[in-house]
């Protein structure tokens, strides 16, 4: 299964890509966590610890490899076939866990970024569609990361918001724009929810369809957050995300059944 999650920065995304890597990773599924947003923390949430982070280099910051997969400098539009030797070699394992970090997509004007860019779109798509690995991708509010041809093969994307306006007005543009691409699944989360009124305030924004789960804020994940100790998957948020689990396991053997179907 391949999920992308995006959101706004600051709404909890990464623990929910986080949570959901690992509860795939147990039940024996061997997962791949790309941190694709620079600003967010995946690889801590995991557990990792800070010196060994340190080493895992940014794939869009490795030059040689970039200059050796292009053929010396020229634009690279696909990976040889050996790309399980560049995304092994390149991440870190956590159990049933691969984790992988790319980097941020290259702005327009920028040195080298057509060769640097198609780098980094040729490892998702091959992530996206020539592995049988589960593929959870934590992006920032832009999926930049993403292509059309790439979305095909994107089983459901994630939108995490907080229960405020600006939260709920980047969602729907990320929504749209995964509309745009052809991701034929989108949710939403509602995260650090307070109170009854904020829940409702997100069940006025969001229908029952759209809705993929409410968690409600936890003091515990927190500490957790700020101690960077312990398990993220804790306390409230476990058991939301459990749910939340299932619902998306739930998700894809619908698809799946349609798509035998059709």
């Amino acid at each position: 299964m391949k999920i992308a999650v995006s959101g706004k920065g600051g709404v909890g995304k990464t623990s929910v890509s986080a949570s959901l890597a690992k509860l795939f990773a147990r039940e024996g599924r061997r997962v791949y966590a790309v941190d694709a947003d620079p600003d967010a923390s995946l690889g801590l949430a995991l557990g990792i610890s800070d010196d060994i982070l340190a080493k895992v280099i940014p794939l869009i910051e490795m030059e040689d490899v970039i200059k050796a997969k292009s053929a010396g400098g020229g634009l690279l539009y696909s990976l040889n076939p050996d790309v399980d030797d560049i995304l092994d070699e390149y991440s870190i394992s956590v159990g049933n866990i691969r984790f992988l970090r790319m980097g941020a997509i290259k702005p327009g004007g920028s040195a080298c970024y057509c060769r640097e860019n198609a780098f980094l779109f040729s490892v998702v798509d091959s992530l996206i569609l020539d592995k049988d690995d589960v593929v959870i991708l934590d992006m920032g509010a832009g999926i930049e990361h993403l292509t059309r041809g790439t979305s095909k093969g994107m089983d459901l994307m994630i939108v995490v918001t907080e229960a405020s306006k600006t939260s709920v007005q980047t969602a729907r543009v990320v929504m749209q724009l995964a509309n745009d691409l052809g991701i034929e699944v989108t949710k939403v989360i509602a995260n650090k929810i307070h109170s009854s009124k904020e829940e409702a305030f997100i069940q006025a924004q969001f229908t029952a369809e759209e809705l993929l789960g409410v968690i409600r804020f936890d003091d515990e994940l927190l500490d957790v957050a700020l101690g960077n100790e312990g398990d993220i998957l804790t306390g409230a948020f476990k058991a939301s995300m459990e749910k939340i689990y299932q619902r998306v396991i739930h998700l894809n053997g619908a698809k799946t059944s349609n798509n035998a179907k059709s």
